[in-house]
């Protein structure tokens, strides 16, 4: 555990997985106290959506902390995919804003609030984690491999959120059910324009997610620069 932590540490990570711990347990404790205060339970779905949000963090971090030692190809592709898989739970959490309505027994902004809390929290953790898989793939390949994979991430995951919101899919069901979910894509890429809401909802999420993302990509970049030194972050991209 404690070279754990120290491995967390020498990559500039630990103060910013303690920061995103405490944003999710403020998350949480909002939804804890609006059960206690209202007696429903309305948006518990809430903290199972911020868990699946939370396992593609988890994947990154490892792969950015010990991506070094994979020396596997195999092992690198199976690490990937299923950060791949699991990467559109982060911001799919945006899409539970559908769920906002005036509800018995608790303030409408409070309600909004509390979403915002948890898509907040989504979109960041689905940020980072990118960030990280980006920053390991960029020094092993090269930067311009590790931006197509980031631009290729976001758009796949657009499509996830697509799924994941209008078609009822999970991550799982790769395994669970993996012959209807191919069908239902390949029907989609076959006939695009018999499903107009399916291909204009993953390109506006796309355009909006990649100009998050470089956003905050750029966002780090001027503290880099003008501290060109051994105390400068590890997760340079270029």
């Amino acid at each position: 555990m404690s070279s754990f932590i120290s491995s967390l540490r020498e990559n500039n990570r630990l103060s910013v997985t303690v920061i995103l711990a405490m944003s999710c347990l403020l998350s949480v404790s909002i939804e804890a106290f609006r059960v206690y205060y209202s007696g429903f339970n309305t948006y518990l779905f809430l903290i199972w959506n911020l868990f699946l949000a939370i396992l593609p963090y988890v994947i990154s971090t490892f792969f950015l902390l010990y991506y070094k030692k994979i020396n596997s190809l195999i092992l690198t592709g199976i690490i990937l995919t299923s950060w791949l898989l699991l990467f559109p739970n982060a911001p799919y959490i945006v899409t539970d804003f559908f769920h906002l309505d005036q509800k018995a027994g608790i303030p409408y902004w409070y309600d909004l609030g509390m979403i915002l809390s948890f898509a907040w929290n989504g979109l960041i953790l689905g940020f980072i984690s990118l960030y990280d898989i980006q920053t390991a793939l960029a020094r092993r390949f090269g930067a311009i491999k590790g931006w197509a994979f980031a631009i290729f991430s976001l758009v796949l995951g657009s499509f996830g959120i697509y799924l994941g919101r209008y078609e009822r899919f999970n991550s799982w069901d790769v395994l669970t059910n993996p012959v209807e979910l191919f069908v239902d894509i390949a029907n989609r890429f076959i006939h695009p324009m018999q499903h107009p809401r399916t291909m204009l909802m993953t390109v506006l999420f796309s355009v909006v997610l990649i100009f998050g993302y470089v956003t905050l990509v750029v966002m780090f970049k001027p503290g880099k620069e003008k501290n060109n030194n051994k105390h400068a972050a590890p997760t340079e991209l270029n």
